[in-house]
């Protein structure tokens, strides 16, 4: 009965491929693989790469040659090495790997781009905890945070964080990054980067007093040669992404995300935003610093965590309103030591351009990581990129495993995806 549902399913979807929306229908032992291996960048910027430590790379750079040229096949090498203490990471991770191997498969229809991407994880069991907000007995403070913290490191905190995975998308309108990928992006001065931005320089900065840090930015929206705080005028930089000058930053995310079947849609251009509208996952404090959402004690069994439930396997670590959480209880006996996930998570909250991935869904089962991708194309808002059959896009593609975010992930040099055209990945033709 299983094979024959899975025969018609089959046929129905060579007949009318708009019926291929949900990408679990596809038959994807049908659709080749791409083997991508992913590497560990420490604090490679893309200053760092105009340095002459970066050898001949340093004039290459400028010149817009590809990364490829010097380093094809060089992953293993670099991410093994740049995993280790040294110039380029001042404060490695014990244990943590050089590389994954990334499994990538894509088809599409008149309707999607599907996807699918395959990963062993570090850890013994899945990234699906996230920092939480913890009970001293008179306040709600934040407990938990990811392993390149101070206070993980030095063993003060608990190391929480949901595993990632994330695409960087662009349609060549983005210089170089066809080329040199998101290290076109990534910079000094960012968090977790050599001369992070103070406070105190936020504050003196038009475009950014009202950021906590530095994130991504593409150079284009600093003066030449610029660094982080030499931004442009904000007329310019909405100039640049009316021309299409920025880059699309799709993230499936194990916490916050994947329990409603959704990624979060964004984009870089003078720093990592959102699209337009609503995610799916919502603060759980509100103005007075209190939670919004407790665990449903009657399908959960606790109204809270304990520090040990937080990635505990067979614990729930989301909260989803109607299903493991109901509304917080402020006289429900709190305690010292009671947590509470910092974010809850709500399809329904979604909505607008941030809600376009609303086809995403991820599985962990033995040791690994099955995520499945539906990403519309013809996307006619301001803030994405156009998918198009017919034509291919370049994507650099990063999982964050085991605990971390921030620079701490696993990257690809730039790729291809050809949609009804050759690339380096070929999406197939669904018929």
């Amino acid at each position: 009965m299983k094979n024959t549902a899975l025969f018609l399913s089959l046929v129905a979807l060579a007949a009318n491929p708009a019926l291929a929306a949900d990408p679990s229908t596809i038959d994807w032992t049908k659709i080749p693989v791409k083997n991508v291996k992913l590497f560990y960048p420490g604090q490679s910027s893309y200053e760092w790469l105009l340095t002459a430590e970066h050898k001949k790379g340093n004039k290459a750079v400028p010149s817009g040659r590809a990364c490829l040229t010097c380093h094809e096949d060089d992953e293993a090498n670099m991410g093994n090495k740049l995993v280790k203490a040294g110039t380029l990471e001042p404060t490695p991770l014990a244990g943590k790997a050089g590389t994954i191997d990334l499994a990538v498969q894509a088809a599409h229809d008149d309707k999607n781009l599907y996807l699918r991407f395959q990963w062993a994880t570090q850890a013994k069991g899945p990234g699906d905890a996230y920092p939480h907000l913890r009970f001293d007995g008179k306040e709600w403070k934040p407990y938990g945070a990811q392993r390149l913290a101070k206070a993980v490191r030095e063993g003060k905190m608990q190391a929480v964080y949901e595993d990632r995975l994330s695409l960087m998308i662009d349609d060549g309108k983005v210089k170089n990054f066809d080329k040199q990928g998101c290290w076109i992006t990534c910079h000094n001065g960012m968090r977790d980067m050599p001369a992070e931005a103070t406070k105190e320089q936020l504050a003196a900065n038009p475009l950014l007093q009202k950021r906590s840090d530095v994130r991504k930015y593409l150079p284009a929206t600093r003066a030449e040669n610029g660094t982080w705080d030499k931004t442009k005028s904000a007329e310019e930089i909405a100039k640049l992404k009316a021309e299409g000058g920025f880059l699309d930053l799709i993230q499936w995310r194990a916490h916050r995300s994947n329990p409603v079947g959704m990624a979060d849609d964004g984009y870089v251009l003078e720093y990592r935003l959102f699209d337009a509208g609503k995610n799916p996952f919502v603060s759980n404090a509100d103005e007075q610093k209190q939670p919004k959402m407790m665990f449903d004690a009657k399908k959960v069994g606790k109204k809270a965590h304990a520090a040990a439930d937080i990635g505990k396997p067979g614990v729930p670590q989301v909260l989803l309103p109607g299903e493991t959480a109901v509304p917080f209880d402020p006289k429900a006996g709190w305690k010292e030591g009671d947590m509470l996930p910092q974010y809850y998570v709500s399809r329904s909250a979604a909505a607008g351009s941030a809600a376009d991935n609303a086809n995403v869904r991820g599985e962990w089962k033995d040791g690994k990581w099955t995520v499945v991708w539906a990403r519309p194309l013809n996307l006619a808002n301001a803030d994405d990129k156009a998918l198009k059959v017919g034509g291919a896009v370049s994507v650099g593609i990063a999982v964050h495993d085991d605990n971390v975010t921030a620079r701490a992930h696993h990257v690809s040099f730039p790729l291809k995806i050809g949609i009804g055209t050759k690339g380096d990945i070929t999406a197939v033709t669904l018929r």
